[in-house]
Formats: structure tokens, sequence, C-alpha cells
């Protein structure tokens, strides 16, 4: 059976996933829940929402929806309840452009105990309209590293580094923070806890609840548009954002790594797949890894010059099945490969997305692969045939009668009609019965022999 309509049907799909955007990664949008009464007995109703874990996409989109959602409710406030080690800058930049341009205020509370806000998240809780922490948190260590977390080149740093400095005390000097302690937190990576920076004005204060620091943010005031916002416990009405299980799949499958393993694991599956027919599982497999692939690749910032490269890598070790190269087709994609994971993801403010042990490592492991799959099969195309009438080529026969150019022979149980090469023997031959002959070739029932 043809795999060309299997081959197709992927195909298409690959290239429906890619292009394909969704409307939303969230949670679905519900009715507006309570009252907003103008006069002294006013309800404050907050959207609460959570980031935990590194800051990309995902969490850009997530955000987004929440202060979308926040406007149709009618929120006076979003807080962001916060605990991330760090992510992309361009996702960071992109989070702050949604909080300084939303009519809604943002407060961030990093929390609960044992959480902390590093790197990216030091932004967020600067460019925020009120922040506290939780005891027992910290926040610091904002300075650039490249994805596997060593520092990036020194000249490259220093263009970064002055940049983030300027934002960041940009975003902090809105609430009248100490500017000194932020630059130091990118520029030279410290840290400080959560009583600390309460006291030092990083953040305003330290609450050990949610509530409660929104109790303290309405008795010291929260800075909008209006004006100074003061509100009581009494007057609150919190309602928590909670994103659905397809939000939690895409926050794990726009890791630039992640959607990075899930493309080669499907250009390999499919090229065992092309290169064993039949194999199914590999091929369905594939597919499926490559469709997340490319969908998570529709998402992230990618360059597509880098994706046609991985792809075209593919094709260089299929052909180096049916030509024979010498091996020059399997460096070619080699080179491809590698070259494409190099350049797939721009470089986020300075780093790469994917560190060069990630790309080294799955380079090497894909290379064996294909080219150990390529060589397995090249070997079984160019393997004389085990059955079938191709199997009798080279083997010997008996001759039981011979006259001139043709006569009977006996092999494998049965007698056959023989001539021999009349090019070779244009006189014909004499053969005595009993004579053991070479098959050469089968044309029908009618087999060509030479003299052994």
């Amino acid at each position: 059976m043809s795999r060309m309509p299997f081959i197709a049907l992927i195909s298409l799909f690959a290239a429906f996933f890619a292009f394909w955007q969704p409307n939303t990664l969230y949670a679905e949008e519900k009715e507006p829940i309570g009252i907003y009464k103008n006069g002294q007995n006013f309800t404050v109703k907050i959207l609460h929402y959570s980031i935990e874990g590194g800051i990309g996409p995902a969490q850009v989109e997530l955000t987004d929806g929440v202060l979308r959602q926040a406007g149709k409710m009618g929120a006076r406030f979003v807080v962001l309840e916060l605990d991330t080690p760090g992510g992309l800058v361009s996702s960071m930049r992109k989070i702050l452009k949604s909080m300084l341009n939303s009519s809604i205020p943002v407060l961030v509370w990093v929390g609960p105990r044992g959480s902390r806000a590093a790197s990216a998240g030091v932004f967020l809780v600067a460019a925020s309209s009120f922040a506290g922490m939780a005891p027992q948190t910290t926040m610091g260590a904002a300075s650039p590293i490249d994805a596997s977390g060593k520092n990036i080149d020194s000249t490259m740093s220093k263009k970064v580094v002055n940049d983030l400095v300027s934002l960041v005390r940009t975003v902090a000097a809105r609430q009248n923070r100490n500017l000194n302690w932020y630059e130091d937190a990118v520029r030279n990576s410290i840290t400080i806890t959560s009583e600390r920076a309460a006291a030092s004005r990083v953040v305003e204060v330290v609450a050990p609840s949610i509530q409660d620091f929104l109790v303290q943010a309405g008795k010291h005031g929260v800075h909008t548009q209006h004006g100074t916002v003061h509100f009581s416990q009494e007057q609150l009405e919190i309602v928590t954002y909670e994103p659905n299980f397809r939000y939690q799949v895409l926050s794990w499958l726009v890791d630039p790594q992640i959607a990075y393993l899930l493309l080669l694991a499907g250009v390999a599956c499919l090229f065992i797949e092309f290169t064993h027919a039949g194999a199914m599982i590999p091929g369905v497999i594939g597919a499926l890894a490559l469709l997340l692939g490319l969908y998570a690749m529709s998402i992230l910032p990618t360059n597509i010059v880098g994706l046609l490269l991985i792809l075209f890598s593919l094709v260089l070790f299929a052909l180096e099945i049916k030509i024979t190269s010498y091996g020059f087709l399997s460096l070619g994609g080699v080179a491809a490969l590698l070259i494409g994971s190099l350049i797939l993801f721009p470089e986020d403010d300075g780093h790469m997305a994917l560190p060069i042990s990630l790309i080294l490592g799955t380079t090497g492991a894909i290379t064996v692969i294909m080219c150990g799959t390529a060589y397995l099969a090249a070997k079984a195309m160019r393997k004389k045939p085990a059955s079938g009438l191709q199997a009798m080529i080279g083997e010997t026969a008996e001759i039981v009668s011979w006259t001139g150019m043709k006569g009977k022979i006996f092999m494998y149980g049965t007698l056959w009609s023989a001539t021999v090469d009349p090019k070779k023997y244009p006189d014909g031959i004499e053969l005595e019965n009993g004579s053991v002959v070479i098959v050469k070739s089968i044309d029908d029932l009618t087999v060509t022999i030479d003299v052994k």
C-alpha cells in the first residue's frame, strides 16, 4: 500500500496547526460576579490569578486574558500571586506592557511562604501598582543569563544589562520604590528577603496571605488613574481566575526546549516510518510530536529559516538511502540540523533560548538515529532477495537436457526452461547432462544461464 496519502495527510495537518492560532489560552469567561456601587459603601471587586513557574508566551496570554476579563466584570484591581524563577525577557516585556497600559491597576504579591520572584519576576514586582511579599520569600537575582544558566558574552552583557537597568528603574520609579536596589538586582544579581524588602522600600508590605495583602493595600491606598483608592476588608470581593487544563498543558508546551525536543522527535520518528514501510507506530508518534512542536513554534518567536533547515536535514538523510554519496548527504544533513537548531529561536535580549549543551546533545543523538536507520535501510535494499524468483539469481542448477541455445535445467526440485545469452554465445554452447551452471537472470519462466 502506498504511503503517500498517509504522508500527505500528516503534511496537511502540520500546515494547519502551524498557522492556526487559538482565540484564548485561558478559562471560560464567566458572568460578572457582584455589583459595583457608587458612594461610601461601594464594593471593591478584585480579580486574582497566579503565575507559578517560568514566564513565557503562555503567561503573556494568561495575563492579557485576565485583564480583559477584569474589564468585563467591572473589577477595580487585578492581583497577581507570583512564584517564579524567571523566564524569557521578551515575554516579561510583553507582560509589563500589558500591565502599564491597562486601565486596571495590577497588584503583585510574592507568595505563599517559600516562594520567590527571581530574574524576570523582579520586573513584574517593580511595575506593580502595589507590591508585597509573604514571610520567608525572596526576590532578586535579575542579571541576564543564557538558557543554560551561564553569564552571556561580556560585550553583549553590557548592552543588555544597561537596557534592563533603564527599564527596571523606570517602572519602579512610578511607585517611588528603592531604585538603587532594583538596579543592583540587575547589575549584581543581589537578592533580598521579604522583611528587608519592606523596610528598604523595595515593596510596600509583608503579608502572610493574599487577603491580608489586600487589606494592607486598602489601608495604604492604591494609586490609580483617578487618584488614590482606599478600601476596607468588608468592601473586598475577591474573584479567583482559574485557568483550564488547556492552559496548564500549553504553559508546558510552549517552553522553547520542549518545543525543540518535540520537533526533533517528530522528525526522527517520521524518518523511521519512511524507511520502514508499514511500521505505523513511529509514524503516529512522529506526526503527533511534529504537530505539537509546530503548534508551539507558531506561538513562540521562531526563525522560519532554522525550521526549514531542520526539515531539510530530514530530506538529506532520506536521500542518503537512495543515492550513493559516500556520506556527503549525511554530512549535509548533520550540518543543516546543527545550523537550524542554532538559529531556530532568535536571541532573547542577548542570550540563546536553547542552551548549546541541549543543541549538541540532541543533534548528536538524532544524527546517530538517522544515520543508523539510513544504513540499515540501505543495507536491506541492497541485500540479495531471500525469496521469490529474484532469489534464484546467482544460484546453481543442473543440466537435464541441452541442445545449442536452449534446454532444461533442474533447480529447487523443479524443471525450468533455460537459455544462454545470444550475445555471448551466438552459436550456442555444448553442455552435458548433469553439468552445473549458474543462473544469471529470469524472464517470465525462462532462465538465462552461464557456465560456472
